[in-house]
Order: C-alpha cells, then structure tokens, then sequence
C-alpha cells in the first residue's frame, strides 16, 4: 500500500545509503554464481533481526516452498483470524474517509496487486507522483515504496495511504475517523472478525488493529510458484529461449542480476538469519534535466530525505517476480513494456529531447556505475523477456484466498 507516496520532508538524520552498496560485491558473479546466490538465499534459517521468525512449513504463514523464513515484528505476530479480517478490510472501501476506494483500488489482484495505471489516484481523485507498487513478497523487502529508507515495516508504512495528505490516498483524518470506524462496528460480521482476532468488545475495532490485521494480509501475500520456481524445484522445464533468456539474466552480458539478484528479484531483502541488511538505492538515468542531474519534482528519489545531490534520482530496484503484470513500469510509470524497459538499460539510461523533462539520463552525472552500454541483440531481448514472464505466479493472481471476501458488498 502507499507505493505511489513520496514521504517528503523527512531529511536530517535520515539514513543514507550509496547506489549499488551490495551489488558492486557481486559484479564478479557469473551465472553459476548468480544463480547460488539465489539458491542459498531461500535457505537461509537460524534467527537474526527484530521481531519473531515465522518458518513457511508450519500453518502460521501458509506460502509455497522455497522462501526463506519470515520476520514478523513481536508485537504482531501472525494468525489466521488476523489474516482474514485485513483481507476484508483491504478490499473494503468503507476504509477510505469518503468510501469510495479500498487498498485493493490501487492494487487489484489479477493485476500481481498493482492497479495498471502509470500513476495511482487517490480516493480523492488526486493523481499521484509515483506507479502503485505491487505487493506479493512485500514482508520481504528491507524498506517499503520507491525511496523512503524510513519504512521498514508493514505496519509503519500502512499509515501513510490511510493518512497521507499529500497526496490523498485513503483520506482518513481526525474529523472523519469516528465515521470510519463506526462503519465497521455496525457490521455484524466485522464485530465477529474483530473479536476473533483481538478479542470481544467494540474496543477493539480501532485504527491501531485494522492496520495490524492488514499488514498480517500483506504477509500472507507470497508468491513463490512461478514455473521459474517449479523449474528450481525440479517440477518444470523452460523452454529453449526462456533458458536463454535466463542465462543472460544471471550472467555479465545483461548484468539484470546485480540489482534483481535475491530470490525476490531485487536488493532490498530482509529474512531470518540474513545477516547485514543492506539498502541501495540506484539512479539508473531515467532523467537529467536540463544536463544537471535533475529528476522532475517531487520523484527525486533519495535525495528527498538526505538532500544530498548524488542521491538524485536514486530509487530502490523493484522486485521482478509478476513482473509481466505490473506495467507500467519505473517509479512513475512512463515506460509502457517491457521490451521497452530492456530497451532502456540497454542504451544505459534515457534521452528525453524535448518538453520541461528534456535531458540526456545517459550522461546523468548521479547514474549508477551498475547502469552502462549493454549490447543485445533482438533474439536476446526476446529470450530475456521469455524468461521474465516465466517469473508470473498464476496462483497468486487467480487464488480465492486473496481475493474479496464474497459477503462484502
């Protein structure tokens, strides 16, 4: 939720940390390597981080094999009756100040839980500066949305799309908050969903609770049985182009697993018994304003909270699992496929030649030193996209378990 919020004004003594910190580490790995750095990812165990370990194989968090164990903040923990009130509460647009919009508004689930549109809009109608992100494997990620380092919880970040103001999202606010919640305390079945996960009484129908029962759904969104998972697990085969595609993925010619390298598909990972947790963020030369570096207000990235300029433009790498799903793509959906997204990286940045966002990206003073000239032929770019859509989890987009309960209205 919330992916489309910048969470401007939170500067000084904001966490900073340099594009590319982890993927530089990996620059030497081939595709065998790449590819073991994927493997002893999902294996990792033990305990380590905050909060509670919650392994997969137990009833606690059902998920598909092959994902690593979860960490669930103490003050959370997981149960099923929690799972299904936040999976009504997020379909429910009696959520929003107006109900008119629920979480599920701008992250539909035949959609990988992303709303298809380059920028999300708001219950309000307001148009936001950033692409709804998607949600599967969320608990996943060491910080959440596009360029806040501040938000690394579900719970902390679900604040934001309820009371963000700019922009609007679901538009709670002190006045219309009674409202809100009066709405859910005069629905019988949310009394009984309410008391079966935190106990009897209208005490219990607050804002505190509906955000800890829908960051529990948040948790339970997984998404590892891709027919790229079940090829991993020896239950698949990809065709010729796809293991092509995959090859060049994982090896130095395409370079796509520096930043997509984890079993998420990305660099910003939090599990059990990780160890350090790193957080790049990467300007990957989407613009260059006038040829200063510039990224069009507000989608500055970064340096949004350090104000410091080699943090212009730089943004976290999304995860690439249902990748072919989630388009539009970027942190503010202007590239519309993902031909054309290899496109880009191919040509190691944009150039933008007319209009207020005219600028060489290619030569953007900031750009990571990940992002460079890669030359691909028009047989690897079709084998590359081949195997990126072998990472779509049919369950995950078609499972009544995530969908809208059928007694909401």
């Amino acid at each position: 939720m919330g992916g489309a919020h910048p969470q401007r004004g939170l500067r000084a003594g904001a966490p900073r940390r340099l594009a590319g910190a982890v993927a530089r580490g990996h620059r030497r790995l081939g595709s065998a390597g790449a590819l073991a750095l994927l493997l002893t990812a999902c294996s990792a165990g033990g305990s380590g981080g905050g909060g509670v370990a919650h392994n997969h194989g137990t009833p606690s968090i059902p998920a598909a094999d092959g994902l690593p164990r979860m960490v669930v903040p103490a003050d959370n923990p997981y149960t099923e009756a929690k799972f299904e009130l936040g999976r009504a509460l997020f379909h429910d647009t009696r959520l929003s100040g107006n109900g008119t919009q629920s979480c599920a508004s701008c992250h539909e689930q035949a959609r990988a839980f992303t709303d298809g549109r380059p920028l999300a809009i708001g219950s309000t109608g307001q148009t936001h500066p950033r692409n709804a992100q998607p949600l599967a494997n969320a608990a996943f990620h060491a910080t959440l949305t596009w360029a806040n380092p501040t938000l690394v919880t579900l719970e902390h970040q679900m604040e934001v799309p309820l009371f963000g103001t700019d922009p609007v999202e679901l538009g709670i606010t002190d006045a219309n908050m009674p409202e809100v919640l009066g709405r859910f305390a005069a629905d019988a079945k949310y009394v009984e969903l309410f008391a079966a996960a935190f106990g009897g009484g209208s005490g219990q129908i607050t804002i505190g609770n509906i955000i800890k029962a829908i960051a529990t759904f948040e948790r339970g969104l997984t998404s590892a049985d891709s027919r790229y998972d079940r090829y991993l697990a020896g239950k698949a085969v990809l065709t010729e182009s796809e293991t092509r595609g995959m090859q060049l993925f994982m090896g130095e010619k395409a370079e796509c697993f520096h930043c997509h390298g984890s079993f998420n598909f990305n660099d910003h990972i939090r599990y059990v018994g990780q160890g350090r947790v790193e957080t790049p963020f990467h300007n990957t030369g989407l613009y260059n304003m006038g040829g200063t570096g510039a990224f069009p207000y507000p989608n500055r990235g970064l340096f949004e909270f350090t104000a410091q300029a080699a943090d212009m433009g730089a943004f976290r790498a999304a995860s690439l699992r249902n990748v072919a799903l989630t388009a539009p793509y970027m942190h503010d959906g202007s590239i519309a496929a993902l031909e054309e997204v290899l496109d880009f990286y191919a040509a190691g940045g944009r150039n933008v030649t007319n209009g207020p966002l005219a600028g060489d990206g290619r030569r953007n003073p900031y750009k990571s030193d990940l992002i460079g000239n890669i030359s691909l032929t028009a047989q690897d770019k079709t084998d590359l996209v081949a195997f990126l859509r072998t990472l779509t989890d049919d369950t995950l987009v078609t499972s009544a378990r995530f969908a809208k309960p059928s007694w909401l209205p």
